[in-house]
C-alpha cells in the first residue's frame, strides 16, 4: 500500500493586520520596511490559495508544513497562522514545525505556538515541544525546531546539543523497531553544512549531520530558501539521506518566482514498503509560467 505525504513551506502568511507603533522596535522595524517594500508583493495570497485546493485534491494522507508561517512575528500573525493550518487541515492530518520568522522577536514563537500548538502535538499528547513524535500509516514523524530570535538581517537557525541528543535517541529507536517504519525529519533551515547562505544557516549543521551519519533518517524535509533543492546526507553503513527544500508556497510566477525553481509548489511522495525497505518517488506540483497549477515534474531522489 501506499502512502503519500505533502510538503510545503513558508507561506508567509498575510496581510498583516494594524501595526501599533510600539509593536515596531527593533528587528520589527526593518521587518515591516521589508514587507512594505516589496516582500508583500513577493507572496500573493490567491496563489497560495489556489495551491492548497490543489494539494488537498491529491489525496495527500498526510501533509508537512516546515515553517514561516508569519512575517515579522506580530501578535495579530498567530490566528491567521491558525486559520491557514486549519485550511490546511485538523491537527491529526498536518504537522507544523517553525521557522525562523515564526521566531522573529523574543516571545513570537511562544505566542504562535500558544496559537497552533496542536499542530506540533506528539502522539503522546502533548504539544510544542521538540522533537516531536508523529505516527501516520508507515510514516514516523520526528519534527525539530530550528527557530530562534536572531539581530535584525540575520536569519540563522540552531537546534542545540539537547534537542540534538534527543532526536538521535528518538531515530536510533525508530530504526530498530519491528517493521521499521519510514523516518522522515522535518526541519525548516537546511540542515547540511553549505545549505545556506552566511547569515541564514542552521548553525549546528555539522553536528545535525553527524548526528544523521549515526542515527539514520529516509527523507529530510525543510524549507527556508525559497528554491526547489535537493541533495544527500551520509547515512550509517554507507547510505545516504535525501534532503529536499521546497519554495515559499505563496511566490508569485514573477519576481523571484520567474525562475522555474522558485514559484510556489509542493511537493507529493509515495511511499511504499519494498520488502525489508521502502520505496519512495516524489513530483512536484504548482505554479507553471502561464499561472496554472499542474505537474511540474520528478524530482530525483537518487
Amino acid at each position: 500500500m501506499t502512502f503519500r505525504l505533502a510538503h510545503l513551506s513558508d507561506p508567509h502568511v498575510g496581510p498583516l493586520g494594524r501595526v501599533r507603533l510600539h509593536q515596531l522596535i527593533g528587528k520589527r522595524a526593518t521587518g515591516y520596511a521589508n514587507w512594505r517594500r516589496g516582500r508583500s508583493r513577493s507572496h500573493d495570497m490567491t496563489v497560495l490559495e489556489r495551491l492548497v485546493a490543489d494539494l488537498k485534491a491529491q489525496g495527500a494522507g498526510h501533509i508537512a508544513c516546515t515553517g514561516d508561517l508569519c512575517n515579522i512575528g506580530l501578535p495579530s500573525e498567530w490566528a491567521t497562522a491558525r486559520t491557514f493550518l486549519e485550511a490546511l487541515g485538523p491537527s491529526d492530518a498536518v504537522s507544523f514545525v517553525p521557522g525562523n520568522h515564526d521566531a522573529y522577536v523574543r516571545g513570537s514563537l511562544e505566542g504562535l505556538l500558544d496559537a497552533c500548538g496542536a499542530y506540533t502535538g506528539d502522539d503522546s499528547g502533548s504539544s510544542g515541544r521538540f522533537p516531536y513524535l508523529r505516527r501516520r500509516g508507515p510514516l514516523a514523524l520526528v519534527g525539530l525546531s530550528s527557530a530562534i530570535p536572531t539581530k535584525p538581517f540575520v536569519a540563522t537557525g540552531r537546534l542545540g546539543a539537547p534537542q540534538l541528543a534527543a532526536a538521535e535517541a528518538l531515530l536510533r529507536a525508530l530504526a530498530t523497531e519491528p517493521g521499521r517504519p519510514f523516518r522522515v525529519v522535518m526541519i525548516h533551515h537546511p540542515p547540511q553544512p553549505g545549505g545556506a547562505a552566511p547569515g541564514r544557516e542552521l548553525k549546528d549543521a555539522a553536528a545535525f549531520t553527524a548526528m544523521i551519519g549515526r542515527a539514520g533518517a529516509d527523507l529530510i524535509l525543510h524549507g527556508h530558501n525559497h528554491v526547489t533543492s535537493s541533495a544527500r546526507i551520509p547515512g550509517p553503513d554507507g547510505r545516504t539521506v535525501p534532503v529536499v527544500g521546497v519554495p515559499s508556497a505563496s511566490a508569485r510566477a514573477d519576481g523571484h518566482g520567474a525562475i522555474a525553481s522558485r514559484r510556489a509548489s509542493y511537493i507529493l511522495y509515495e511511499i511504499t514498503r519494498d520488502g525489508h525497505g521502502y520505496a519512495i518517488g516524489a513530483r512536484r506540483r504548482g505554479l507553471s509560467a502561464e499561472g496554472a497549477m499542474c505537474d511540474l515534474g520528478a524530482i530525483d531522489l537518487a
